[in-house]
């Protein structure tokens, strides 16, 4: 382990290995986590990308440090396991400006639409929609369905996909996510005019006025391929900060920028190596999602990974010829 930790630190991460290891369990960070915290997980990654990796794996209790929905959808796609989120508080703000109830309401005033929600939703609201989708699939999916769609919750996520897609029919729910709102154009400018060959990322959920300026449009997983990929050696990223600590730790050689220094989610930073010890001691706080929610939502998730399977295939034949 790097020297990023320190005296005291260490022997709290002892601790959290030894009760990892009496608990069968495993520690999974999303990118917008502390960088400490990245550091101990077992794998850090965007939400749906590490409900699908502790669902394959054998470990019995899943220390999920990121926000309730994320603990939400592992608790779904892995109901053989426990799975704990170190703070119960860690709530997505955005996620929380959806509820069921108003979302049925909106498809009985547009009862021909389907309804698009994103991965960043609540369970109760996952199980009222027809398929959810991810940052990086949204634009994909909205193209396949042939009926008006009622994008919930992120409104610029779905203005985004409307946009490029030149769609009149994408019906947006009025959510936000405020850490990426809080980004503006003007704080891309400043940066493009501090660092003039950097290439600048974006992520979807910033304003149309902020995407618009951006060299690419990407999810946090984008944004770590393309970096990586990338022959380009500096970069602006307008997202929350906690991704930059995944982007500088997998390619020292490049230099990366936040294009808003305090663009800082609260929620994700609820998370320390004490509450995580604090979980896997006291075994707390455990998320479920039961009974008919449960069903539902893990309907809708699952028509989102098995169209994923279908664009894969697709993509790969494609290749092929």
């Amino acid at each position: 382990m790097r020297q990023l930790f320190s005296p005291d630190e260490m022997r709290v991460v002892e601790q959290i290995k030894e009760w990892k290891r009496r608990r069968n369990a495993i520690i999974v960070a999303h990118n917008y986590q502390r960088p400490l915290i990245q550091e101990i997980a077992d794998y850090c990654g965007d939400s749906l990308e590490l409900a699908l990796k502790v669902a394959q794996t054998e470990a019995d209790v899943v220390v999920f440090c990121g926000v309730d929905f994320m603990a939400e959808t592992a608790a779904l796609l892995c109901p053989d396991k426990t799975v704990l989120i170190p703070d119960k508080h860690a709530v997505c703000p955005m996620a929380a400006m959806a509820t069921p109830d108003a979302v049925l309401e909106m498809k009985k005033r547009h009862p021909d639409a389907v309804v698009v929600t994103y991965v960043n939703s609540s369970a109760a609201v996952k199980a009222v929609s027809d398929i959810c989708c991810t940052s990086a699939n949204a634009e994909k999916i909205v193209a396949s369905l042939n009926k008006p769609v009622i994008f919930v919750p992120d409104r610029y996520l779905g203005t985004w996909c409307a946009q490029k897609l030149k769609r009149q029919d994408v019906i947006l729910w009025d959510g936000f996510c405020p850490t990426h709102t809080a980004i503006s154009a003007s704080d891309i400018q400043k940066m493009r005019g501090e660092y003039p060959g950097a290439d600048i990322f974006v992520h979807p959920e910033c304003r149309p006025e902020v995407t618009a300026l951006a060299d690419a449009v990407l999810s946090t997983g984008g944004m770590v391929k393309a970096a990586a990929e990338s022959d380009a050696v500096d970069f602006i990223i307008a997202t929350e900060v906690g991704l930059l600590a995944r982007l500088r730790r997998e390619n020292p050689t490049k230099r990366f920028f936040p294009a808003l220094g305090h663009a800082v989610c609260p929620s994700m930073k609820a998370v320390t190596l004490d509450r995580l010890l604090e979980a896997l001691k006291e075994m707390r706080y455990e998320v479920r999602v039961e009974g008919e929610v449960a069903d539902n939502a893990r309907r809708a998730v699952q028509r989102m990974l098995d169209w994923r399977r279908s664009d894969d295939k697709s993509d790969s034949g494609k290749t092929g010829s």
